[in-house]
């Protein structure tokens, strides 16, 4: 075997490796959602979650991927696996936007967005981005934004879309009352804790695997400098957290300490290939600390986002890609900006009027009565605790 089939070898296994990574996530997205909603839901978003990994990534294989990267073939890997790889980011737009509106959802509305985000809205960033450029040569070409695995492709595309739902959507019933925030209590702090986990572990394929190649010995240095950047990014979110909420409360809140970690995660997915071991230590204490004031801040919106979506993906997806710009040489900090502002653009105004639209034909959101006796019973026929009396 000649060196050249060596590292097609490699860095095919390489991706597969990565990609079976990300598809971990899966369950992280699913278990964290689980735990943050009350027990008479916890079915329909174990159903959304498993339906939007399944719709998503074919929708991908038949339409999504072609649009993004105009072509199938590649020289360096097998073409399988490049698409394996991708496919694995594309249901993570929605993950994002699916827990941010849960508890007041109905599936198949969900589901025929899904369809649109897989085969439109996700893969015509990632052809700006990362894939075939149809921008090239005009003054909204975005090519140049260094985002390596998507803080901006991927978590602000899926957190611009939560945005538009949620504003066409509402809140859930009882959340805000006489012009109070009612607060609502995790179900199963233990899933909660172990779903954010499982996406930690899942964030190392994630950014890893998008370096592309570790058949050299500059590749193989920079994947684990990646990976190491991206963990230290998650351990530093997660210490700010705790430290803030701490000070403001005299208490340490699992759910807010475990978003810092996912915060500081999502802040350094832009850059964890670029910079040293210490850039990314202020990268995530930045990023922690957004999450626990912008947790509150959406709420005084009456923006309800019951797991704090836009927190870690919208507001850490923006500093993360700026971040670059601020932080890394070579990057131009214009460059990483009009990145944002294009995709956010794009994101929003097409999310919003794609589920404004579903929204007249499929309603979105469920009733009262429904929302009272749980989605589960509405949408599923099916509890995922149905020993338990459950609190109206």
């Amino acid at each position: 075997m000649n060196p050249s089939d060596i590292s097609y070898v490699v860095d095919t296994l390489f991706l597969l490796f990565s990609m079976t990574l990300i598809i971990f996530m899966v369950p992280g997205f699913a278990m964290l959602e689980a735990g943050i909603v009350r027990t008479k839901n916890v079915s329909a978003v174990l159903t959304v979650n498993t339906l939007i990994y399944a719709v998503a990534s074919m929708v991908f294989l038949l339409v999504g991927y072609q649009l993004a990267f105009g072509s199938w073939e590649t020289d360096s890997v097998s073409k399988w696996a490049a698409f394996l790889f991708q496919m694995a980011f594309v249901g993570k737009t929605v993950n994002i936007m699916s827990g941010g509106v849960s508890e007041r959802t109905r599936i198949i509305p969900l589901m025929l967005f899904t369809l649109v985000m897989a085969g439109l809205i996700y893969p015509l960033v990632v052809n700006w981005t990362w894939g075939a450029n149809m921008l090239a040569g005009t003054f909204l070409d975005i090519s140049t934004m260094h985002d390596l695995a998507g803080s901006t492709v991927i978590h602000s595309t899926g957190a611009w879309a939560l945005l538009a739902a949620i504003l066409v959507i509402g809140p859930r019933k009882g959340r805000y009352v006489n012009g109070k925030i009612h607060v609502i209590p995790a179900s199963n702090i233990p899933l909660v804790t172990l779903g954010a986990m499982i996406l930690w572990i899942g964030w190392f394929g994630f950014n890893g695997g998008s370096v592309g190649s570790i058949a050299s010995k500059e590749s193989a240095d920079t994947v684990a400098l990646t990976i190491m950047n991206t963990n230290t990014a998650g351990l530093a979110g997660a210490i700010v957290a705790a430290a803030i909420v701490y000070w403001q409360y005299r208490k340490f809140d699992i759910t807010m300490i475990l978003n810092g970690a996912l915060g500081g995660l999502v802040a350094i997915t832009a850059g964890a290939d670029l910079f040293d071991i210490y850039t990314p230590i202020l990268i995530g204490l930045i990023g922690g600390a957004l999450v626990v004031f912008a947790v509150p801040f959406f709420d005084k919106l009456r923006i309800d986002d019951p797991v704090g979506a836009l927190s870690v993906h919208l507001v850490n997806g923006i500093w993360g890609t700026l971040a670059v710009g601020i932080f890394a040489s070579d990057v131009s900090f214009l460059a990483q900006l009009k990145g944002v502002v294009v995709v956010g653009i794009f994101a929003f105004v097409v999310s919003y009027a794609v589920i404004f639209a579903i929204n007249k034909v499929a309603r979105f959101r469920a009733d009262d009565d429904e929302q009272m006796e749980g989605i589960d019973v509405s949408e599923c026929g099916l509890e995922a605790y149905p020993e338990f009396k459950r609190a109206f």
